[in-house]
């Protein structure tokens, strides 16, 4: 029964795009009237289709109901009532309808809230691109990815969802890296509709920026949650891996970052118009090439779903034509601009910041795919680790954070600077003088870099509290600014001070590292719901501080479906993080231990949570200042 309201409720979904877009064109013929209310009717049946469609696999959920193969697959009775609820968007056909929802969502909003827009076709023709993307995703469900697929004979138990997915974290990181993969679709959408209808910069700007600011909110947050969650689950120890996926997700984020200072320039007319256009088609078609390169199965990653070539193909298909036909549309329509900058203006430094996010994007995409490339051609499997992105990325934070500290001071059009850059200058290498005394640290580069960080930090305070007195801040840029800088240098401060370790010992040994002593006291063997856990307690003594903490890591059995993880413990303060694992060496007593000292964790996650404040402020923030 399910199966079939499923598929229906799609389907029904699918057809109203497909009258959206057919509608939509018969009223693009005409031009003396605003939007008809036949296309609001149209776009809410979409909509409560989508969502019904979403909401009948969520039942499917809650209630074990095993007629569905994607229920059966990923779920089991014995699940938590939460975990139910997240396994439903766990798997690629869930994820999927997911995805396609938010197309929906995004695409109704642009309607009801830009109704009374001056220009008509530009609606109109947003709705129809944006109609054809839903269109297309739904055939792609409905044909090769169908999460409504019937099982029969029923079985009585399914088989269970991955055991690390089942994670507060991760239960919503899904959900909200969707809103900032599948938002960029609507400025995407918009861009091409701008070209085609000739929209002026003022219109465009003021058009897509709440939805940029929306979609990068989400997308950092995502990222965020996403990096917490492989912090402690997986084992690996560290905010950062460059792990491929992690890699897809933090490409289309560049030029999310691109676009937000761009259409700050587009909004005064000062230029940039056919960049903003390109960077919002490029955002979109980044957040696809991350879809596929998930869902095609060819990245080995803990992330990614199941393999599927047809999956793959379909994606990449889809994704080539898209590439071509925004290139066509681009270029046929999109308007001659010329544009001197001054060199130091606000708008100049805008436009190299821009370029060092495709730079960056640039130095990611090709780590990402690279090894892809190799394995295709020659045969030959390696793997682009952090080295390669430390030694590629790192020198250029230097001039980023210089350009983010200096570009503020300068008006637009203009090329004059406030005189406090001598005092800030002064004040931020007297502070770094003082940290390096007690840091000690001999790296030139990361010295560097920390002196940088801290004049961002110096500099975006004396803004404020300068621009405060005016009754004139921009708290979007300086809580953005700010935190950016703090994310640097604490990024900085725990690559100096944190503490690897890897060795074996069996119960009863001792393990002296640099100030602290790690000893394996005793194993237990516990029994769970659905999963058997062999415990380990450790002791670890602070040399320096004579202070001792107990943690206790754990490697777990799970029933449904067979699986084994290895549970980190984390001893966490406010200014540094004790970490463990344990892993088990067959066949015998000996245990592999990974401990590591963090410093300053907390205040990694912070700091993204007050650039990402900066962001949604963003959305709110209706001065013309930057």
């Amino acid at each position: 029964m399910l199966s079939n309201l499923g598929i229906i409720s799609s389907s029904f979904s699918l057809l109203s795009s497909i009258l959206l877009i057919y509608f939509s064109l018969i009223e693009l013929k005409i031009v003396d009237r605003g939007i008809p209310k036949k296309i609001f009717k149209i776009s809410f049946i979409q909509l409560f289709f989508s969502l019904s469609s979403f909401f009948i696999l969520l039942i499917g959920y809650i209630f074990s109901d095993f007629s569905l193969i994607n229920v059966y697959e990923n779920s089991h009775t014995t699940k938590p009532l939460f975990y139910k609820i997240s396994g439903a968007w766990g798997n690629h056909e869930g994820s999927l309808l997911l995805w396609i929802n938010i197309l929906v969502i995004f695409s109704v909003l642009f309607l009801f809230l830009n109704n009374k827009n001056t220009n008509k076709n530009f609606i109109i023709y947003t709705l129809i691109f944006q109609s054809l993307l839903i269109s297309v995703f739904f055939i792609f469900l409905l044909t090769n990815s169908n999460p409504f697929s019937p099982l029969f004979p029923v079985p009585k138990e399914g088989l269970g969802l991955n055991p690390i997915l089942q994670d507060p974290a991760l239960a919503i990181h899904p959900p909200l890296l969707y809103i900032g993969f599948v938002g960029s679709s609507i400025y995407f959408s918009a861009a091409l509709s701008a070209l085609i209808s000739k929209v002026d910069a003022k219109l465009l700007a003021s058009t897509l920026k709440p939805w940029i600011s929306v979609s990068w909110f989400f997308q950092t947050i995502g990222i965020l949650v996403g990096s917490i969650w492989a912090y402690y689950e997986l084992g690996w120890g560290g905010y950062w891996f460059w792990d491929p996926v992690e890699n897809s997700s933090l490409m289309p984020w560049f030029l999310m970052t691109a676009l937000l200072h761009s259409i700050l320039v587009l909004e005064r007319k000062i230029g940039l118009y056919s960049w903003v256009i390109v960077l919002s088609i490029l955002t979109f078609t980044m957040s696809v090439t991350g879809t596929f390169l998930v869902r095609s199965g060819i990245l080995n990653s803990v992330h990614t779903f199941a393999n599927d070539p047809s999956r793959g193909l379909f994606i990449l298909t889809f994704l080539i034509l898209m590439v071509f036909s925004s290139i066509f549309i681009f270029f046929k329509y999109a308007p001659s601009e010329k544009k001197n900058y001054m060199v130091f203006s606000k708008e100049f430094f805008i436009l190299i910041n821009n370029w060092f996010m495709i730079f960056f994007l640039a130095v990611v995409l090709i780590g990402t795919i690279y090894p892809i490339f190799l394995d295709t051609l020659i045969g030959e499997k390696i793997s682009v680790g952090p080295p390669y992105y430390n030694f590629v990325l790192a020198p250029f934070l230097i001039p980023l954070l210089f350009l983010m500290t200096s570009g503020p001071k300068h008006k637009w059009l203009s090329s004059k600077i406030k005189k406090i850059f001598d005092i800030v200058l002064f004040l931020s290498l007297f502070l770094f003088l003082f940290i390096i005394f007690f840091i000690k640290e001999n790296n030139l580069l990361i010295n560097l870099i920390l002196f940088f960080s801290v004049y961002l930090i110096l500099q975006t305070t004396f803004d404020f509290l300068s621009d405060l007195k005016k009754n004139n801040f921009n708290l979007s840029r300086i809580l953005s600014h700010s935190g950016f800088g703090l994310l640097i240098f604490f990024i900085s401060v725990n690559s100096i001070f944190s503490l690897e370790s890897n060795f074996n010992v069996k119960v009863g040994d001792e393990k002296h590292l640099k100030n602290y002593i790690v000893k394996f006291k005793n194993l237990e063997t516990l029994k769970s719901n659905n999963y058997q856990s062999v415990v380990g307690y450790f002791e670890i003594t602070d040399k320096k501080k004579l202070k001792q903490i107990n943690l206790k890591p754990e490697i777990r059995i799970y029933d449904q479906p067979k699986t084994m993880t290895y549970e980190a413990s984390i001893n966490s303060n406010l200014f540094s993080d004790t970490y463990l694992t344990m892993s088990n060496i067959s066949d015998s007593e000996i245990f592999n231990i990974k401990f590591q000292k963090k410093p300053f964790m907390n205040f990694i996650w912070l700091s993204v949570l007050l650039i990402s404040s900066g962001g949604i402020l963003n959305l709110f923030n209706r001065k013309k200042v930057i």
